[in-house]
């Protein structure tokens, strides 16, 4: 039995992996430091033997391949291990490839934002359609309950990340999932720890065109002028999708509702049938036209397309609703780019247009704690009625590269504050939000445990 080591195997991508490669049969463990819940529980349950902290001892003989993850650099124990008895080792991107991808057709959802969301609309719409697809998410799909799942049919589903590979591959992700069919929903510039401008970004996104195949297809979102501008690079068919209406797949007519959003979809023109999806946001509109546009692709039908459309449950932490309590809904987000934020906001308004809209963010990722959307964000919070930002999420960016969240507050106006701790904003929120306010936290990270935090307070607060 082949047997595998994954170093930094409690991220969750690489989690996933090992679970992945456990299911095909494989022999797998894997090490990591600071274990702990969820993931150390999700490796538990599949199986797979952690190892505490990193050790050249965890490195044996009987090791056929090693996966390195991408936040492993030179130096860790285990990887100078390897290096120096000539073990084979491979990024994360490559061991999905080569133990998944060849034989598969390859689906790679890419883009700045909506990947994780449409990689599991597109992922379910195949499964509830009989073709029993693979899938690889960057989250947890409600609908599988899990980040992964392995079918017995031919198309693979997968999102495609442009962050970097591992230490010895600083190339983005999807360039090693060899695509039949690619949506690149929007670029703008992110990663900044990875990325020195847009055009670096851009130049990944044309090297992913680049590799999709003659009889393959790419999808682009027309929406946004950067994945439009793809099209003529290709030398594949192209679809383009949107809610403009010089598109090959356009929606219209979209209207949202206490159980969600519903639409109208034109294809080349043409109606093609009427979707009801129990998400809230255009954007979300947006993903699910790309996860049909998928579905057609490959041959099933509207009626059906619309009823698995309707009976998607969503994605973790993707404007999922964590709770009402005393009056007060509590939303959980992944946003943290300006745009994105500036999506959910509208999305929560829309679904909510009586009581305060609080916005509460927490700039974690190497671009969000960076001063170069600074201006940006002023804009993004505009749907709020209140803002309160937490201080930001990463100690090791230089102080005259980082976001300056006083300014920003003062630039925003009174309705937002810069809090000095998770505490402050929780208790800023008791002290001040009323039945019918809507509270939208916003983290690419845990936040401090915030959620349940906040539900538990105001749950006290009501029975005192």
């Amino acid at each position: 039995m082949t047997k595998v080591h994954l170093v930094g195997i409690c991220g969750t991508a690489m989690a996933t992996l090992a679970a992945m490669l456990k299911a095909k049969g494989l022999d797998v463990r894997g090490s990591d430091q600071g274990i702990y819940p969820p993931m150390s529980d999700f490796l538990a349950v599949q199986g797979i033997t952690l190892l505490e902290g990193y050790r050249a001892e965890h490195i044996t003989a009987d090791l056929d391949l090693v996966v390195v993850g991408n936040a492993i650099s030179r130096g860790n124990p285990e990887v100078e291990e390897v290096l120096d008895r000539k073990i084979r080792y491979c990024s994360l991107p490559e061991a999905v490839r080569d133990q998944f991808l060849w034989a598969a057709r390859s689906i790679v959802v890419a883009g700045t934002h909506g990947k994780t969301t449409t990689t599991s609309l597109a992922g379910w719409l195949l499964t509830h359609g009989g073709l029993d697809p693979s899938v690889f998410i960057g989250g947890i799909a409600e609908n599988f309950e899990s980040s992964f799942r392995l079918g017995g049919g031919r198309d693979f589903v997968i999102e495609g990340d442009e962050y970097d590979s591992a230490f010895f591959d600083k190339t983005a992700k999807f360039l090693k999932y060899v695509p039949d069919i690619v949506v690149i929903a929007n670029i703008e510039f992110d990663h900044a720890d990875i990325y020195p401008d847009l055009e670096a970004v851009r130049l990944a996104f044309r090297r992913l065109v680049n590799l999709v195949p003659r009889h393959g297809l790419l999808l682009l979102g027309a929406d946004n002028a950067e994945a439009a501008a793809l099209a003529p690079l290709a030398r594949c068919p192209v679809e383009t999708y949107g809610l403009s209406e010089d598109v090959d797949w356009h929606a219209h007519g979209v209207t949202t509702d206490p159980t969600g959003t519903s639409f109208q979809v034109r294809r080349r023109g043409a109606g093609f049938g009427t979707f009801a999806l129990p998400m809230l946001g255009l954007h979300n509109v947006r993903n699910a036209l790309a996860a049909i546009a998928i579905g057609h692709h490959l041959g099933l039908e509207p009626v059906g397309l619309a009823d698995g459309l309707a009976r998607f449950r969503g994605v973790r932490r993707r404007l999922e609703h964590r709770g009402t309590v005393g009056g007060v809904d509590v939303y959980d987000d992944f946003a943290h780019h300006p745009t994105a934020v500036d999506e959910t906001l509208r999305a929560l308004r829309a679904r909510h247009p009586g009581g305060k809209l609080w916005a509460v963010f927490e700039p974690r990722s190497a671009t969000a704690c960076r001063a170069l959307h600074q201006h940006e964000y002023v804009a993004a919070f505009r749907a709020a009625d209140r803002v309160l930002f937490a201080p930001l999420g990463r100690t090791n960016v230089p102080e005259a590269e980082r976001l300056d969240l006083s300014r920003l507050a003062s630039e925003i106006g009174d309705k937002a504050v810069a809090a000095a701790s998770v505490d402050a904003i929780i208790e800023r929120i008791l002290e001040e939000a009323k039945p019918g306010d809507t509270v939208a936290l916003l983290s690419n990270g845990a936040f401090g445990g915030i959620h349940a935090r906040l539900l538990g307070e105001l749950a006290e607060r009501k029975h005192a």
